[in-house]
């Protein structure tokens, strides 16, 4: 177990934390707010009520979308977890595990460690969620990914995109499989996804997320998102399906 210097953190809209690493593993959990977390390999968001796992030695970044409330907790390398970042659903009980751990300051020495023994066998249980974006190596390929990023709703197709980034189609398709792991169609799914829970954050109804992120309207929207994560927009903000 190891100590937590910050165990409860609260960022601003937009704050960002400069990028640092720990010399332990970290489960970072926002109980308020969006957490985007940025390393070599990608991005990650964060959705309130679930957590991401942080490995010892990744260097990373933060920065806020919404009000965020965060909670750390860390454990000692060697423990069982995940070989790279992942966001994490959380069930009720680690939930309320890691609220005691990060907010009470009466739990003596054995109850943190018997806390900490609960959460990790609740980390075992838990499912990942697909909310990484990684970042393209190539050039080509990081042209249409910053042109996806910067506007989410853009329609081009990937031969439009290739024409604009020197590249056939074809090279395209390849390098989104072959670095991305995953096909241009999906990547695009994901890019919007990822936006549309930083504007769901910020407050922005549902019709305008749908239209800032591409969907051809609400319900496509809703449906999508459902697909994603198997809830509706507004369940998934406020956590009523966290578990």
């Amino acid at each position: 177990m190891s100590p937590n210097r910050r165990p409860l953190l609260r960022l601003s809209h937009r704050e960002r934390v400069p990028r640092h690493e720990h010399p332990h593993h970290q489960v970072a959990y926002p109980s308020h707010g969006v957490l985007e977390v940025s390393t070599d390999a990608g991005t990650w968001i964060v959705p309130p009520h679930r957590a991401v796992w942080l490995p010892a030695g990744v260097a990373h970044a933060h920065r806020a979308h919404g009000p965020t409330q965060l909670r750390t907790v860390n454990f000692e390398v060697g423990v069982p977890g995940f070989a790279g970042p992942a966001v994490l659903a959380v069930s009720p009980l680690l939930r309320e595990v890691v609220v005691a751990l990060t907010g009470r300051d009466d739990l003596d020495a054995r109850r943190r460690a018997d806390l900490h023994r609960v959460a990790l066998d609740e980390l075992r249980e838990v499912r990942q969620l697909p909310l990484h974006l990684p970042t393209p190596a190539d050039d080509r390929l990081r042209a249409v990914a910053d042109a996806l990023t910067a506007d989410p709703a853009d329609g081009r197709t990937l031969a439009e995109f290739g024409r604009a980034a020197g590249a056939s189609e074809r090279t395209l398709s390849r390098l989104f499989r072959e670095e991305m792991a995953m096909t241009f169609p999906q990547w695009r799914a994901q890019v919007r996804l990822h936006r549309a829970l930083v504007l769901l954050a910020s407050g922005r109804p549902v019709t305008a997320v749908a239209a800032e992120c591409g969907y051809a309207g609400p319900s496509a929207f809703v449906h999508a998102f459902r697909r994603a994560f198997g809830t509706t927009p507004a369940r998934f903000r406020t956590g009523a399906d966290a578990r």
